[in-house]
C-alpha cells in the first residue's frame, strides 16, 4: 500500500492562506498535487470556516483528501488535569470527519488525569494524537513518561513525531526517535537550521541530509505530513515535488 502523504496547511504560511481566503481554498492545491491529506490547523481558521465545518468536510470529501484536525492546545491544563476544551475539539474533528485530534502534551503530570479520556474519546469515532511541541512540556522525559501511561493503561492514544521540534527544546531527536517510535502514529516531517538565538524551519531541498536518517528510525508505515515551507509561484508544482519525494523516500 502506498505510503500516505498529508500536506499541514500551515506549511503555506499565514499571509497566503489569508490571502487565498482561508485553508478551504488551498485544499483544491494539495489534492492536485497528489496528496492523500491534509491537517487542518484550528489557528488558521477563518470564522466563516469554524461555523461551517461540514461544509468543510464535503469539500475534502469532493476532493478525495482526508483530514486530521490540530488544534494549539494542550492534552494537560497547567494544574496537571485533562484541559475541559478537549470535548469541544473532539467534536469539532467529528464534523471535518477527521481521523484524528492533534495536540500537544502540555503539563502532564500523572496517569490518573487521563481516566476521562477513553470515556471522551468514545463519543467520537476521532482519534486523539498528541505532540511533542517546542515548550519544556515537550522534552523527551515528560514525553516517554506520557507514553508509558499510555501503553500501561493501553488507551486509544497515539504520538505525533515533530521531527524538528527537539532542536528548540535542547534534546536529541535520534534519542526520541528510539525511545518513541513504538507509539507514533503520525509523522511531522521537518529539518530546522541555526537561526540567531533559535531556529527556522526550512525546506528540505534546502536542510542537510540527515532528516533522511531521523526519518528511517521511524515507522515507515504511518502517515507523513508536510509541515515545512512550501513557497513558490507554483504552489501544485513544490508541493507535488514534496510529496513524491516523501513517498518515494
Amino acid at each position: 500500500m502506498p505510503r500516505e502523504i498529508i500536506v499541514v496547511t500551515a506549511a503555506y504560511g499565514n499571509d497566503r492562506i489569508q490571502s487565498a481566503g482561508g485553508q478551504r481554498n488551498l485544499l483544491a492545491v494539495i489534492a492536485a498535487a497528489g496528496a492523500d491529506g491534509v491537517e487542518i490547523r484550528r489557528e488558521l481558521f477563518t470564522p466563516q470556516e469554524l461555523d461551517a465545518l461540514p461544509a468543510f468536510a464535503h469539500t475534502l470529501s469532493l476532493l478525495g483528501l482526508f483530514a486530521c484536525y490540530s488544534a494549539p492546545e494542550p492534552l494537560c491544563s497547567p494544574d496537571g488535569k485533562l484541559n475541559p476544551l478537549l470535548p469541544t475539539l473532539l467534536s469539532e474533528a467529528a464534523q471535518l470527519n477527521a481521523r484524528w485530534l492533534k495536540v500537544s502534551l502540555g503539563h502532564f503530570r500523572n496517569a490518573t488525569a487521563l481516566a476521562p479520556l477513553k470515556g471522551w474519546l468514545a463519543q467520537h469515532s476521532v482519534a486523539l494524537v498528541v505532540e511533542n511541541d517546542q515548550t519544556d512540556c515537550g522534552r523527551l522525559a515528560p514525553m516517554s513518561r506520557f507514553s508509558a501511561a499510555v501503553t500501561e493503561q493501553a488507551l486509544p492514544i497515539a504520538l505525533t513525531f515533530d521531527m524538528a521540534n527537539w532542536l528548540w527544546v535542547g534534546d536529541s531527536a535520534q534519542d526520541a526517535a528510539r525511545e518513541l517510535a513504538p507509539l507514533v502514529r503520525y509523522i511531522h516531517v521537518k529539518a530546522a537550521v541555526p537561526h540567531h538565538y533559535h531556529y527556522r524551519a526550512v525546506a528540505l531541498d534546502e536542510a542537510p541530509p540527515s532528516w533522511r536518517d531521523l526519518l528511517r528510525q521511524l515507522p515507515a508505515d504511518v502517515p507523513r505530513g508536510i509541515e515545512f515551507p512550501l513557497e513558490s509561484r507554483d504552489l501544485v508544482a513544490v508541493t507535488r515535488h514534496y510529496v513524491n519525494l516523501l513517498r518515494e523516500e
